[in-house]
């Protein structure tokens, strides 16, 4: 086993959760939770803590506002009230608008159905993530998030392992270059890599620990 391999088995060990499972999210290819990681893309997307990202998507999945059809009819108080629940506050207002306002976009332009944007996109990684961008509080950072994430479901989008993925792997000394990274896991744990990497590159003391192991 080479020192890559051992520091990506150790990273894997460590950190290889995506965001959508520590949110509670099962990820498929179907509506309601590729829905899930559209909510939790927009929360991830602003300034904030990504742990309190991730819990202010359970709290309002929890708190019934899983489905675009529920998110829409949800008062925008009982949006704001979710997340604050969830300590998400410094911009609940403004989120609790833009999943409104998405919620909306989705089922009149796609039926509430992701797929459909995907189907729109036909196999083009980056027209999916140009399309992602319409949505509010979604720029290109926000829709590689969601790429990082879906991923795992649609291959077309393999590997997304650009932005903080990158950053991490040069902090634990890991090949620079998008593909090359790639070939040092299996297509299927691919998510899971980019989302560790992420967590090293946003947490100093991880990658001394996996460093270190």
């Amino acid at each position: 086993m080479s020192a890559d391999d051992r520091t990506v088995e150790a990273l894997l060990q460590a950190a290889g959760q995506t965001y959508a499972a520590e949110a509670g999210i099962s990820l498929k290819d179907q509506p309601a939770p590729l829905y899930r990681l559209l909510v939790l893309t927009t929360l991830l997307s602003s300034r904030v803590q990504s742990n309190l990202g991730v819990v202010a998507t359970r709290e309002l999945v929890s708190s019934g506002m899983g489905t675009p059809e529920r998110m829409r009819d949800a008062t925008w108080q009982e949006r704001v009230d979710a997340m604050d629940r969830a300590h998400y506050t410094r911009v609940d207002e403004q989120m609790a608008t833009a999943l409104g306002e998405a919620a909306v976009m989705l089922l009149d332009r796609y039926q509430g159905d992701l797929r459909e944007l995907r189907e729109e996109a036909d196999g083009d990684a980056t027209r999916v993530r140009t399309l992602l961008t319409a949505f509010p509080r979604i720029g290109p950072v926000g829709a590689d998030i969601f790429a990082r994430e879906a991923q795992a479901v649609w291959p077309e989008l393999r590997p997304t392992l650009d932005g903080k993925a990158l950053d991490g792997a040069k902090r634990l000394g890991l090949p620079g270059d998008e593909h090359e990274l790639a070939t040092l896991v299996d297509d299927d744990r691919l998510a899971a890599f980019s989302a560790a990497l992420t967590r090293v590159a946003l947490d100093e003391e991880l990658a001394r620990t996996i460093a270190d192991a």
